[in-house]
């Protein structure tokens, strides 16, 4: 019996072995055929775009072995700690300690870094995002010029912006930065980079050459904004920005209107004794059920880490959620170090949690894209902090529902700053869910003759074909649904308070 198991010990651990090495063939058969069809597409490319597309696949070479050499979950459930309670500071604190006589001093060792490479498609707007308008005709790159220049003019102070762009935004971004020539603000743009879908079945890249039209328009992407780090320092901003004695980035996505440079942040950042020197901030907010799928900070390893839902093991998903377990969510408002960044590019050691994202081409073609996330490298900075700020630093604008708010009288807007208003009575945002007849931000604003006024209300629900006079009035819980067929038409002037209107009321000229 004792040789049997032996014996079957043996012939387990020589099965094991055969199929490692057997996998570790297919892992390098798959790398060197990905490799090939690399080569085959940058010897197609000229000039300019070969040198800038030989970093890109430099990256996404990287990327795809690694995505290779990873098996199952990149987290283990039970090494998942809570961060130690000094490793996330409440707001409260950072700001007690004030801020110092000379601000611009502080202000001049900053950079504003938008992340610029999102379409509005999602909003039905051709284009970039940031050049969606959000409020009194304002775009979001008009709000983010006017807040830095305000800060420039206030303190004399010299914080340059910078963009990133996709090459799905960089055109129409540059057009439109004519506009700002004579703003007291410098910009500088540099490129996310631009990687190849690859087919699901093959694991090979779907483009057959280096062009973006035509048959070609779908093959490549933006990897994800943890792109920053190498496309910043490839692009040579990073070190430009570093020899003008900047020491610092405050990096943001462009549709966040709450992401405004914070003082009392940036002093605690600067203000740092230089052995204990913070080179990585996260501020995270606390958990609402809006929020359950937000990635979360931890503790693994002995270090800060984010955790994102894609990362968690399905039996775990619903803990995941939970908001009396994991209380807080990354608003992806970061402070990062710049000399950090260069540190750890020139190291090699940057390094994020792989996102394989799953798309289905037009034509139906399975692909994978592989991305990696801004947050996500917060486990290899030095003495990284979480801060847990006010909501109002959270005001992402993702759908129509979120441009309602921002377009009502809930904020006034001073300097490119939207901020609650004094006349509401409670501090939290009302739930607005608007349907699918106001997805697109055209056909929104034709069903507003005027934005309502929202000052009262706690949840606005719309569903169907619904259209709003002027001077309407919102208060407390309103529900408001058009069914198949129905038209509701909301009279001028009406106040609408804990109502529930159902059925067809249509108004018509004579």
């Amino acid at each position: 019996k004792i040789t049997n198991t032996n014996s079957e010990k043996n012939r387990n651990g020589f099965i094991f072995k055969v199929m490692a090495q057997f996998q570790e063939v297919m892992r390098q058969q798959l790398e060197s055929s990905m490799y090939g069809e690399l080569e085959k597409l940058l010897s197609r490319a000229k000039g300019a775009e070969a040198e800038v597309s030989k970093k890109d696949f430099e990256g996404f070479r990287k990327l795809f072995h690694r995505f290779l050499q990873v098996k199952g979950p990149s987290i283990e459930w039970p090494k998942i700690n809570r961060p130690p309670e000094d490793s996330i500071q409440p707001y409260d604190k950072i700001k007690a300690k004030g801020l110092p006589d000379n601000i611009a001093d502080s202000l001049n060792k900053l950079v504003v870094v938008k992340l610029n490479g999102g379409l509005g498609t999602s909003m039905g707007c051709k284009g970039p995002k940031s050049l969606i308008s959000v409020r009194n005709e304002n775009t979001f790159l008009d709000l983010t010029v006017q807040q830095i220049e305000h800060l420039n003019k206030t303190y004399n102070a010299d914080v340059p912006l910078v963009l990133m762009n996709s090459f799905n935004t960089d055109e129409d971004t540059k057009k439109i930065l004519q506009k700002y020539r004579h703003h007291r603000v410098k910009i500088h743009t540099f490129n996310q980079s631009r990687y190849p879908r690859i087919n699901k079945e093959s694991l090979l890249p779907v483009a057959k050459d280096m062009a973006m039209t035509g048959e070609n328009a779908d093959v490549w992407y933006p990897p994800g904004h943890g792109d920053i780090y190498a496309s910043f320092y490839n692009s040579g901003l990073l070190e430009q920005l570093i020899a003008e004695g900047k020491e610092y980035i405050f990096v943001s996505n462009i549709d966040n209107l709450g992401a405004t440079v914070d003082l009392y942040i940036l002093n605690h950042l600067v203000s740092q004794p230089n052995g204990k020197r913070c080179e990585f901030i996260m501020e995270v907010t606390d958990k609402t059920r809006a929020d359950v799928k937000g990635g979360t900070l931890i503790q693994y390893d002995g270090k800060l880490r984010l955790l994102e839902i894609a990362q968690v093991p399905k039996a775990h998903v619903d803990e995941f959620k939970s908001v009396t377990k994991f209380k807080i969510f990354n608003t992806n408002n970061l402070w990062i170090s710049l000399s950090a960044i260069k540190r750890l590019q020139e190291q090699n050691d940057m390094d994020m949690e792989i996102i394989v994202n799953p798309k289905t081409l037009d034509g139906g073609l399975n692909v994978i894209q592989l991305e990696t996330a801004v947050g996500a490298a917060i486990k290899c900075f030095e003495n990284a902090l979480g801060i847990n700020v006010p909501r109002s630093r959270f005001l992402p604008v993702k759908t129509t529902s979120d441009l309602l708010l921002v377009m009502s009288n809930l904020y006034s807007l001073e300097a490119g700053c939207l901020t609650m208003s004094e006349r509401r009575e409670f501090p939290t945002t009302p739930h607005v869910k608007l349907g699918s007849s106001f997805t697109k931000v055209q056909e929104y604003l034709t069903r507003f003759e005027s934005i309502p006024d929202m000052l009262e209300l706690d949840h606005l629900t719309v569903s169907g074909d619904v259209t709003f006079g002027k001077h309407v009035s919102l208060k407390g819980t309103v529900i408001i649904i058009a069914n198949h067929g129905d038209r509701i038409d909301i009279p001028a002037g009406s106040m609408l308070e804990n109502k529930i209107v159902s059925g067809n009321l249509r108004i018509l000229d004579h």
